[in-house]
């Protein structure tokens, strides 16, 4: 840290070292207590809807990743003077809420239907209320400043009227419907699960080749299938229409197998000729494709599963009741018995599973509520299409008009307990009447009381009341004051992983029930990966809690942690390994800042994010700089000489006060543009530059000599140190709320500014930091002197408090002056003993020599070192810089390394390899330069 000056006094005082423990919890009390988080009820509206993350779940890194996006831009536009609102609150999660209570009851000996609908959701009500806020207590230690008054709920009254409100005018319109169609079905949850629910992976299979036998006597067709148990339900055989060798056969049948049943051989151009024999079994009510076909073709659909995935009744006989697995078993080995059995081929394929209970998935023929999405979708592509919404990066547009022009109908129906009931009832008939509650559904259908209704047992989507929550958040369908004011809101900053399952149907749902688009621009962040590029997995050992990066965690704390819950011996030994190799020491404490910050400096455009802990530790080493920064500051700004800040008073300014003001105005300017951008990774990098690099390194050195009593530059300078100080905490505070609230307290009473808190500050303005493009021009001259002497002081190995004379020659006028003006700086911070222009004939001694533009600045080297000495350390530096480098080259030409090392090890040894080859080029010009002495 600069040291104060000897004649400074500490007046108000800073611990010597930043502790991010002690601040932060402090600090996000008090704004909350406060109610900073509300909006002003001035200015323009400004909101951002938090995707709403499961009340299950817990902050990982890419909740924490989002969530510091969107708090940077809400803290960026209430400093802007827009009425800006953050709007809280959490996700029911139908699916996972239900299994965390169902599992807490087994291990209590009871079971869900055991205790009956009403007691169990009792059951999901109290432990929601009780356990079911661990995210939210995590938000506020990532300084998330939400609106906590507003925090909503997807089951909560309000928005349960507003998805009953939905229901039932999509209903009414005709858009909602139930009818028989093709799920995907989970047979341990016994429900239907959206395609997000499903994880698709590659796993090692077979293909089974049968033989049916064509109707006439005439020869078989051989078809082919990775799920011979499904062959049960065919109900024909497709070729393509253009195939020679089947085409006299479209319109006869074959024999099905097992079955005895004729089915017919159909022509469709959904058929590959050129795979396998060309002949595809057609399976509709346990195949999506074949779902398709069967429409386009009128075929019957044949559901041999039931709700647990075993063989129904609309199977043959002797395979009824048998699990699917069993089933397959038993058909291949009929077949075989038969002579139907052509062959099987090992064959990797994509396997479909719940994401919650891990079991393969089936497609499954049953009756669900559907909404039709086709009708929605149109005014859904125009508001992308003509700019009311625009994607960042644009190009995500493209995904989204993909998936919007092939919509299918939407599936809205589970079969679940917990979230919101269907608002419709059936009598004893079957017919269905569709209400806000049973009451409203008689009156609309003049139904009176002696007719016996009940409601239907199935739950909506998840997904279908999240699609409401830009609108039902805000008080629809009550035109409240709030959805006036908010509606609709700014910026939605959410993942690609879900444009198809929220994005675009909030869109659809904001045009059709408010008229309006219900956001202005979606910002997609990329996916955090870990430094490798790998994704994060607990069998990978790199799953990092946010909060761990917080407050730090020790090894075996992390061991335990990342193996909770695995049973598996073999598994947990391979998770505890990869866990050390991953976190050897543990996880330090970096605070919430250094991880902000990290976010910030990683969000990028790109789809993928690597993060790297040398990143926090880095950003924490940057917290540290600025708050000692702060503390040199503060210790030479005493309130005595707080005159000297008054900014209604003239002081004159030096040139590294004008030159600092001026960087820091474009350095605002900057930030304000990557903010609009959305380049958070540009507005990071600029806030470093200027933090790091010239205020803390350049102009903290510089005011040095000018807070000397007797320089008459330090009024200008204990202005300036104090004034920009406390607008680059403003321009900082988005990104690192809590050091630079818990630092602009202190500076602020020295700098002239009043206030409670930062956070309600105004942004820093350009306006009052102008650009001074002769300032800058000027001291870009005296640093690149200054650079120069010290490079030849590296490269010659002198001691930083040596005094050194230096020679120059070659001047152009604008050295010469330049020279005048700044000789004293440079001879301060550049600790230079005297400076001696050559003539043009005069030849300098051995010197070492920097080029600064067309001056050749010298030090003579006379006295200054053991030249013999120097050369032998040189070379020996050298010798080892070769060896390790021929260690390096030798693993890079060895073709089993090649091979078998994992991509990043190569990677490493690569740069390595690059690194000592300059190391070495280095060397061999300092050994040049000795020879010239």
């Amino acid at each position: 840290m600069p040291k104060a000056t000897k004649d400074s006094k500490p007046t108000v005082e800073m611990e010597k070292t930043y502790q991010p423990a002690d601040i932060e919890n402090r600090c996000y009390e008090n704004w909350e207590a406060s109610g900073f988080f509300a909006p002003t009820g001035k200015g323009k509206p400004y909101c951002i809807m938090i995707p709403p993350p499961n009340v299950t779940g817990t902050l990982h890194m890419g909740h924490a990743f989002q969530h510091t996006i969107m708090d940077a831009l809400t803290r960026y536009h209430r400093m802007q003077g827009h009425n800006a609102l953050w709007q809280p609150g959490t996700d029911h999660a139908g699916i996972a809420t239900q299994m965390v209570v169902e599992r807490q009851l087994e291990e209590a000996g009871q079971t869900r239907t055991g205790l009956g609908r009403e007691a169990f959701l009792e059951k999901v009500w109290e432990w929601k209320n009780h356990s079911g806020n661990t995210i939210s207590r995590q938000m506020r230690r990532m300084g998330d400043s939400v609106d906590w008054s507003r925090e909503r709920f997807t089951m909560d009254e309000g928005l349960s009227r507003a998805v009953t409100e939905v229901f039932v005018r999509l209903y009414e319109e005709g858009l909602i419907y139930r009818g028989t169609r093709l799920v995907n079905w989970d047979p341990v949850l016994h429900t239907a699960v959206s395609d997000l629910e499903v994880i698709s992976k590659e796993e090692d299979g077979h293909l089974w080749h049968f033989r049916y036998p064509l109707t006439s006597g005439d020869g078989y067709l051989v078809v082919a299938t990775t799920r011979p148990e499904t062959m049960l339900g065919d109900t024909a055989v497709a070729v393509h229409p253009d195939d020679e060798r089947y085409r006299q056969l479209v319109g006869q049948t074959v024999r099905l197998p097992l079955a005895d049943r004729e089915i017919p051989i159909i022509a469709d151009d959904y058929v590959d000729p050129e795979f396998g024999t060309g002949c595809v079994k057609i399976t509709p009510a346990h195949d999506f494709n074949d779902y398709e076909i069967g429409l386009r073709h009128k075929l019957p659909q044949i559901n041999i599963f039931t709700e647990g995935a075993s063989i129904s009744q609309n199977a043959p006989r002797p395979y009824q009741g048998l699990d699917r697995t069993e089933a397959r078993r038993r058909v291949v080995a009929d077949l075989d018995k038969l002579g139907l059995l052509e062959g099987i081929d090992d064959h990797k394929l994509m396997v479909p599973r719940g994401d919650r209970s891990g079991e393969i998935i089936e497609p499954f023929l049953t009756d669900q509520w559907f909404v039709k999405a086709t009708e929605l979708a149109g005014p859904a592509i125009e508001a992308v299409e003509s700019g009311q919404i625009r994607f960042v990066p644009e190009n995500w547009s493209k995904t989204y008009f993909e998936w919007m022009h092939n919509i299918q109908d939407w599936c809205i129906s589970r079969q679940l307990w917990w979230g919101h009931r269907i608002p419709a009832w059936f009598d004893a008939a079957g017919n269905v009447y569709v209400g806000h509650d049973e009451a409203d559904a008689r009156a609309r259908h003049s139904l009176d009381d002696t007719i016996p209704l009940h409601q239907d047992e199935d739950v909506l989507d998840t997904w279908f009341s999240s699609a409401l929550w830009p609108f039902s958040t805000l008080g629809w369908p009550e035109q409240t004051p709030e959805l006036k004011t908010f509606y609709p809101t700014t910026v939605l900053v959410t993942g690609f992983d879900i444009i198809f399952f929220w994005v675009a149907r909030m869109i659809m749902m904001g045009l059709k029930f408010t008229g309006e688009v219900p956001f202005r621009e979606v910002y997609i962040t990329g996916l955090i990966r870990d430094h490798d590029g790998q994704k994060m997995s607990k069998s990978k050992g790199n799953v990092i809690d946010p909060l761990d990066l917080i407050d730090g965690i020790e090894l075996e704390a992390l061991l335990e942690k990342q193996t909770t819950g695995m049973m598996q011996p073999q598994l947990k030994s391979k998770i505890e390994r990869a866990t050390r190799k991953q976190f050897p020491d543990g996880i330090p404490e970096f605070g919430t800042d250094a991880l902000r910050f990290t976010f910030a400096a990683l969000a990028s455009t790109g789809r993928d994010i690597r993060f790297d802990l040398n990143r926090v530790e880095g950003y924490r080493n940057f917290c540290n700089k600025l708050w000692n920064a702060a503390r040199y500051v503060l210790m030479n700004v005493a309130p005595e000489n707080s005159t000297a800040v008054r900014v209604d008073e003239y002081v004159p300014l030096s040139l590294p006060d004008r030159w600092i003001r001026s960087r820091l105005g474009k350095t605002i300017a900057a930030v304000q543009d990557h903010f609009g951008n959305y380049r958070f990774d540009l507005a990071a990098k600029a806030l470093y530059e200027f933090t790091w690099n010239e205020y803390c390194d350049w102009y903290l050195e510089l005011s040095k000599p000018a807070l000397q009593d007797d320089s008459p530059e330090k009024p200008g300078t204990r202005r300036t140190l104090a004034t920009v100080l406390e607008a680059l905490l403003r321009c900082l505070h988005p990104v690192v709320p809590f050091i630079t609230e818990e630092i602009w307290g202190k500076v602020a009473p020295v700098a002239g500014a009043s206030g409670t808190s930062i956070m309600l500050q105004n942004f820093p303005s350009v306006d009052d930091f102008p650009a001074d493009e002769q300032a800058e021009t000027e001291l870009a001259w005296l640093q690149a002197f200054i650079l120069g002497v010290r490079q030849i002081r590296g490269e010659m190995d002198i001691a930083p408090n040596r005094r050194l004379p230096v020679l120059l020659r070659d001047l152009s006028g604008d050295d010469k002056r330049l020279l005048k003006a700044h000789s004293s700086r440079l001879t301060q911070l550049a600790r230079i003993q005297s400076i001696e222009i050559l003539d043009d004939d005069q030849e300098p001694p051995p010197s070492a020599m920097a080029l600064m533009g067309g001056m050749k600045i010298l030090v003579p080297m006379a006295g200054l070192i053991d030249v013999e000495a120097e050369r032998q350390r040189l070379e020996k530096n050298r010798d080892r810089a070769q060896n390790n480098l021929g260690r390096t080259q030798g693993k890079l030409r060895n073709e089993q390394f090649m091979a078998n090392a994992p991509p990043a090890v190569v990677d490493k040894e690569r740069a390595k390899s690059a690194a000592l080859e300059q190391e070495i080029t280095q060397l061999n010009e300092q050994l040049a330069r000795l020879d010239q002495l």
